[in-house]
């Protein structure tokens, strides 16, 4: 091998390792420069301030009568009378759901139930022993059973028949031959 040979090869060998290790590095310096020009080119950010926090509010006082205002519903005994032409006349109230008021208009007494348009144009919302409640134009009315005690008699303790103890005894008809 000649000496011009090798130093081709060693000449070679270096451009080649100095091209490996510059390429690289210039494309990093390239992007440092891109960014730089990006930085350089963005307007002045301006600090914000933080916010001071608002002083803690009070908390609410629980009303329920607000909310039963909100539900539709007024305050208990807060009832207005209705302006309806109707009367109640009985109200017969179950706990099952199958409560009836017989109220009476002008020309007619009917029984009504939970739910009813009447004929005001009101519905009635409500039966209780001694009044119904009535919707009419977004608020409750109610109608009071008139005066029960100049209807019906006055309980006595008058001559109720005694029980008389029971002379024979009676066997369940199950045990009959």
């Amino acid at each position: 091998m000649s000496i011009s040979a090798i130093l081709a090869t060693r000449s070679s060998r270096l451009i080649l390792t100095l091209g490996l290790i510059a390429l690289p590095v210039g494309v990093a310096l390239w992007h440092a420069w891109q960014e730089w020009a990006y930085r350089t080119a963005l307007p002045g950010l301006t600090a914000l301030t933080p916010l001071e926090a608002a002083p803690p509010s009070k908390p609410v006082v629980f009303n329920p009568n607000g909310i039963a205002t909100v539900l539709g519903f007024a305050p208990q005994g807060a009832a207005v009378r209705s302006a309806e032409a109707l009367t109640l006349r009985a109200s017969l109230v179950s706990s099952q759901g199958q409560s009836r008021a017989l109220l009476a208009g002008a020309s007619e007494a009917r029984f009504y139930s939970v739910g009813d348009r009447l004929p005001g144009g009101s519905v009635l919302r409500r039966i209780e022993v001694s009044r119904v409640v009535l919707w009419r134009n977004g608020r409750e009315e109610s109608l009071v059973l008139e005066s029960a005690g100049q209807y019906l008699l006055p309980v006595t303790q008058a001559d109720a028949p005694k029980a008389q103890p029971a002379s024979t005894y009676l066997r369940p008809v199950a045990e009959q031959p």
